[in-house]
């Protein structure tokens, strides 16, 4: 197998990656580690990987990295011959709790070698003039947008969650979002903030979407008509709760297409993804990721 590594995870989760490698020796596995030196490193690597004969591929890092391996792959011209495999090193690792991977070493490295491949179609998000950008769990717009952007690298680094935790109050204290027109499938809504969700985890383990399906080729799209200033805290009490979708500020719609058009950003797994007006959309391109036995 291939495994694409970002070092900038830290010591304390390359001591996990190194307990998953030693786990994966001992079954037998032949094993090829590729580390990354700049952003872009990982979705370069995957679209140049030749098919290892185990097929797989594997992100170590967190939902960025993740990203870039999915993009890189979507590239390749031999996509369908690899399967995507996970070795969680990131902040909120969301798509790892998605999929119920197990925490332990020993536990990764069983569904790498003996998972079972489970059928995902990423997002897709398009502006004029620019390259598509993939994702696997979720793009937004408005406050988690905002959000997401103020995060550096460096403050990711020393405070990992409490990054999001420092930018969320400080963003909150900035008072409420601008608007947002969003478009789901041709119909219209005002929201403050949108996230068309392609899986039921937010931010780690949070359920935000409860219909989402990766497997299926559509969106649940999560709108709130009002966001930022103090309504950061009762949402945020709902989102630990599962209970921010029957909030009453809140719609729910499924969609494949979302335009969202007004003043801000979009995140993408995470990550800043660039100015709006963009288009999100659902494809219906498949990916074989390696997922625990049901």
């Amino acid at each position: 197998m291939l495994v694409i590594f970002n070092p900038t995870a830290g010591c304390r989760r390359r001591s996990r990656l190194d307990r998953v490698l030693a786990e994966l020796a001992a079954a037998g596995a032949a094993v090829e580690l590729r580390p990354t030196a700049r952003a872009g490193d990982a979705e370069a690597i995957a679209a140049a990987a030749t098919p290892p004969a185990d097929g797989l591929i594997v992100a170590a890092g967190g939902d960025g990295t993740l990203a870039e391996v999915v993009n890189g792959l979507i590239a390749n011209p031999a996509r369908e011959a690899f399967r995507l495999g996970l070795i969680p090193l990131g902040t909120a690792n969301v798509l790892a709790h998605e999929i119920g991977l197990p925490e332990d070493a020993a536990g990764i490295a069983r569904v790498l070698l003996a998972g079972a491949p489970r059928t995902v179609h990423p997002g897709r998000i398009r502006r004029d003039g620019e390259p598509d950008r993939h994702f696997l769990m979720m793009a937004g717009a408005g406050f988690d947008a905002a959000v997401v952007a103020a995060v550096t690298p460096r403050l990711k680094h020393w405070l990992g969650k409490g990054a999001y935790v420092w930018q969320t109050l400080r963003r909150a204290a900035a008072g409420r979002c601008p608007g947002l027109t969003v478009s789901a499938d041709g119909v219209e809504f005002a929201a403050q903030s949108v996230v068309a969700c392609n899986g039921r985890r937010y931010g780690g383990p949070y359920v935000l979407a409860p219909a989402a399906d990766l497997s299926e080729p559509w969106f649940q799209v999560v709108l709130l008509a009002r966001a930022g200033g103090w309504r950061v805290f009762p949402q945020g009490l709902r989102l630990m709760l599962g209970r921010l979708a029957a909030a009453p500020e809140v719609r729910l719609t499924a969609a494949r297409r979302v335009a969202v058009s007004g003043a801000g950003c979009l995140q993408a797994d995470g990550d800043a993804a660039g100015p709006l007006p963009a288009l999100i959309e659902a494809t219906d391109i498949p990916l074989a990721l390696m997922t625990p036995h049901s």
